[in-house]
């Protein structure tokens, strides 16, 4: 059965438009149709508001709830996210894949807009999912709003008319940017499978928690400490179908202690690669503890750990 990340996502989009006072965040229809969603460049934005925005980038396929996580001594705002059919709503809609530059304006772009546009054309083929919509959502993660040449670009790319497309944008180092990078904790752990060649399809759902990260002002430095609460405080915890012959060796290829770079400051990383996201190595990224659970024997595999020290230390404590 095909599931629509577009159409799923287009109902949390309404939550948002319906409830944009209480969110703080700003709305307008631009000359070309296309609905701008304004989502702490002008605006503070709330954690609520970027618990959404996790949603609508998982296609309607994940739900986003605000905890806490106690590490050691740190008592932190968490997100817990549990995604049905996860190869769909992380990769094929979350993942920040699509990296837009139009003359000045740069952004990445991620949520279900990916999966019309196809940009990606070999993620896209190697997961076996396009979309089909008339409307599509887009979220740009950029402290600049979009212009209509920006907006008309990305429609064209996804065959809908402008007036067709949701466009939000939220900076990184907004509150509403900290909770939804939070929110690829799945995303990250999937993605790193997929790198090391196991099939997804075994995947059947996932769920993670990883910490929300204080916020500072820089969006680089923001980037920074956002992934180093994935890398050394987030947990996933997957089930998984079929075979369990390989499940302790995958398991154990996937933690964030995994990378040659473990115990680096994820922003001296970026700031090496000249803060541009896609020149790094993409085995850095995965999650501090992975847990696989065996659906036909009920087994459990387990590899990686919470790194209290790191986080400690990346959060200038």
């Amino acid at each position: 059965m095909h599931h629509s990340v577009n159409h799923g996502s287009l109902e949390v989009i309404k939550e948002i438009l319906d409830r944009k006072d209480e969110l703080i965040c700003r709305v307008k229809e631009m000359k070309s149709g296309t609905t701008l969603i304004d989502a702490g460049i002008e605006c503070e934005g709330t954690i609520e508001l970027g618990r959404l925005i996790g949603e609508t980038c998982l296609g309607g396929l994940g739900a986003i709830r605000i905890t806490r996580m106690i590490i050691g001594d740190l008592d932190l705002p968490a997100v817990i996210v549990s995604v049905e059919r996860p190869k769909i709503g992380t990769l094929a809609s979350q993942y920040a894949g699509w990296r837009i530059r139009i003359g000045k304006k740069y952004a990445l772009g991620s949520g279900p807009a990916r999966a019309l546009a196809r940009v990606e054309k070999d993620l896209y083929a190697e997961i076996g999912y396009q979309d089909v919509s008339k409307k599509s959502v887009i979220v740009l993660e950029t402290r600049e709003m979009p212009d209509e040449g920006v907006t008309e670009y990305i429609a064209g790319k996804c065959g809908i008319a402008p007036s067709n497309l949701y466009c939000i944008v939220v900076p990184t180092s907004s509150i509403a940017g900290q909770v939804q990078i939070a929110s690829r904790i799945v995303g990250v752990g999937l993605h790193k499978l997929h790198k090391n060649g196991f099939d997804l399809k075994r995947i059947r759902r996932g769920h993670g928690v990883s910490p929300i990260a204080p916020l500072v002002k820089d969006d680089n430095r923001a980037m920074g400490v956002i992934n180093d609460c994935i890398r050394y405080g987030g947990r996933t915890f997957y089930h998984v179908r079929t075979d369990s012959d390989d499940l302790k060796e995958a398991v154990e290829r996937i933690p964030a202690s995994t990378s040659s770079q473990y115990g680096q400051f994820f922003y001296d990383l970026f700031k090496d690669a000249k803060f541009d996201f896609y020149r790094l190595d993409p085995l850095l990224f995965g999650p501090a503890e992975v847990t696989f659970n065996h659906i036909e024997s009920g087994k459990i595999y387990n590899a990686g750990a919470v790194n209290h020290e790191i986080l400690r230390r990346s959060l200038g404590l």
